[in-house]
């Protein structure tokens, strides 16, 4: 019997429990280390940095465009609800006086009694007199049929508006919800973007934000390129001059998505506005601004063109010669000068 009793199971002391507790230590403290290691953000160099913030930049610039051009949309629908609406208005006071007049008309016709027509006649001491006044009843009546007619008209008339209404409305709502979607990617692009940057020192932050003049400006330099000034610039039309006066005047305002001026601008705002100050209507979009007056290729350019990059169209500038243009770049640098080699090229239009 003995054979099969239940050893005894010996309690953990002196040496062996301090053992064991250094190495519960020890695995917890290399689970905490490897758990750490996992969690832990990349360090990215300064240079990855640049790359990263600089995509999230062109994410976020062409979702403002889709947002300028919901917001466009938007606004167009807004103004053809207020139209509809006020039609509507005029329509219903219209109709609220044609049945103030109907209801004159049957009172009356209520307080005349409403005799017969033969025993009037009959019983009239003029029956020439009757005769006439007949007459005039018959048109009145056609009148007051006609006045029914029309209030007839009104009603559906206002249905119409009422049913155009709607719909306009409906498509309101829509362009509101792609607002606020387009919205939300926006701010979503630039919160990364600002959290890559606050991982930087102020210095390597100035370092990844900077546009790179001064490198680009010695450059220029060696090979006979140097910035422009509003005076050397030589648009071929008036209105192609007032465009580019007008975005150097603007040099320095800050990049505010969906902004149009004056005081603020995203890309495409800025050229929308240069053109404006020249007299010129061109679309609210880079997507529509390329098609806004005819193509130009690379070699054609002349101040006053409107130049696009990326693959998507998604950014703008102002050509001014020499290479350069006057653009809005992102919120991290104001309108200033660059050359239009600095992003991928993708097509010009001139609009005068």
């Amino acid at each position: 019997m003995a054979a099969h009793r239940k050893p005894r199971q010996r309690s953990l002391s002196g040496g062996t429990a301090r053992t064991a507790a250094t190495l519960a230590l020890a695995g917890a403290a290399t689970a905490t280390a490897f758990e750490g290691t996992g969690n832990a953000e990349p360090q990215l160099t300064p240079a990855q940095v640049k790359a990263e913030v600089d995509r999230l930049y062109q994410d976020a610039e062409a979702a403002t465009q889709k947002y300028d051009g919901a917001k466009d949309r938007a606004d167009t629908a807004q103004r053809r609800l207020k139209s509809l609406q006020d039609q509507t208005a005029r329509k219903q006071e219209d109709l609220n006086s044609a049945r103030d007049a109907l209801g004159s008309t049957a009172a009356a016709q209520y307080r005349a009694g409403g005799i017969d027509p033969a025993w009037q006649l009959a019983l009239s001491s003029d029956p020439d007199r009757y005769l006439d006044d007949a007459a005039f009843a018959e048109r009145a009546a056609d009148r007051q049929a006609g006045a029914v007619a029309r209030v007839r008209q009104q009603l559906r008339e206002i249905e119409q508006l009422r049913g155009a209404a709607h719909v306009e409305l409906t498509s309101l709502r829509s362009r509101q919800a792609e607002l606020r979607r387009q919205k939300d990617i926006i701010n979503g692009k630039l919160g990364e973007a600002r959290k890559l940057l606050d991982r930087l020192s102020p210095q390597q932050q100035a370092a990844v934000t900077a546009d790179g003049t001064s490198s680009r400006a010695s450059r220029s330099a060696s090979d006979g390129r140097v910035p422009l000034s509003a005076g050397d610039v030589a648009a071929p039309d008036s209105r192609a001059a007032a465009a580019v006066a007008y975005a150097y005047s603007k040099l320095g305002s800050p990049y505010v998505w969906g902004a149009t001026g004056p005081d603020a601008f995203d890309c495409s705002g800025l050229a929308q506005a240069a053109y404006r100050s020249a007299g010129v209507s061109i679309p609210r979009t880079t997507y529509a601004q390329i098609d806004a007056g005819h193509r130009v290729s690379r070699s054609e350019l002349q101040p006053g063109d409107l130049v696009f990059f990326y693959s998507g169209v998604s950014h703008v500038g102002i050509y001014i010669g020499n290479g350069q243009m006057i653009h809005a770049p992102n919120p991290s640098a104001p309108v200033r000068i660059a050359p239009i080699d600095e992003m991928p090229f993708a097509g010009a239009t001139r609009v005068v």
